[in-house]
Parts: structure tokens; sequence; C-alpha cells
């Protein structure tokens, strides 16, 4: 497992879907993950600082944790099987983990709201990450690069050849 951070969310030119774009926090591999609109929301709104009058359903999922006891250990992308990422969510429950079955959009909607680590298999990274050749300094030359990539890019790309799949997370 690699340690990644939430480097921006955007949307793919063809099919305007949000894409969530996850950076390895050593190096310049970027993972980037389809998620839906509503989690893409819950996202932005988070890392914006935004607040709604009552809480939306990850606000509440953090509240319901907090009042409980529960805190967040680490969130993971740890499987990519026919072109949809698979994620789990780490709980501390009276000091035992325990590991839940997520989608990939709903654990980092957390993750922003718990500040807890995010991590992603090697294995899928090695299969779907973006590296950039050269040393990336100003997050704006990372966002073009990655807009131009978009432009010519759709989740079937990430199929390995064999189609199928919603690639969402």
């Amino acid at each position: 497992m690699q340690e990644m951070v939430i480097y921006g969310v955007s949307f793919d030119m063809v099919g305007k879907q949000p894409i969530v774009l996850l950076k390895t926090r050593e190096g310049n591999r970027f993972l980037p993950i389809w998620i839906g609109h509503p989690e893409a929301a819950a996202i932005l709104m988070r890392l914006q600082g935004a607040s709604t009058p009552r809480p939306m359903t990850h606000d509440l999922m953090n509240d319901m944790l907090s009042e409980l006891s529960v805190s967040c250990a680490r969130v993971a992308v740890n499987e990519l099987r026919e072109n949809t990422f698979y994620a789990s969510v780490t709980l501390n429950l009276n000091g035992k983990e325990v590991e839940i079955d997520s989608r990939p959009s709903d654990a980092l909607a957390l993750a922003v709201r718990t500040s807890a680590p995010i991590f992603a298999a090697e294995d899928v990274i090695a299969e779907s990450a973006i590296e950039f050749e050269h040393e990336v300094e100003e997050q704006e030359e990372v966002v073009e690069k990655f807009k131009d990539f978009l432009d010519n890019v759709s989740p079937e790309d990430f199929a390995g050849g064999e189609g199928g799949g919603g690639g969402r997370g």
C-alpha cells in the first residue's frame, strides 16, 4: 500500500463524469477514479470548506462515528476488478480495527471529513496510475496536463483491452 492524497476533482471532457485524482504522497503518480456527481460534490464541498444547513450523508456518517466514539483509521483503494475500483474503510472500535467494504467515492468523502489517511494498493497503482516523467512543482501545471489527458481518455481505456465494467468508484 502507498499513501495517497486527494489532488483534486475534475470532470472528463467526453461524458462530463466526475473524476477524483489521487496522487502518491511520494513521487508523481496520479490515480484517476471516476465517481458519481453526489460524491464529487461531497468531496469538493469539504475540500473547499463549504457547509450545508443540514448534514449531508457523509457528514451524518462522520457525526455518528464520533458520537459512538469510533474513529476512522484509514481508507484504502484496494482493488481494481473488471474496470471497477473497490475500497475499504478501517474503523477503530474499542481498540479493535474493523474493515468495511466501501465504494472509493464514499471512502474518500469520509476520509476528508475525518482526516483519515488514504492508501492505494500497489497493484492498483501499477495498473491504473499515470506518471509524469519530470518533477512536478506547480499544481496548475499538473491540472493542465491532467485536463489534456482527460480530453482524450475514457473509462474503457483502463479496462486492459477487455471492455465492460462501469469504472466508477
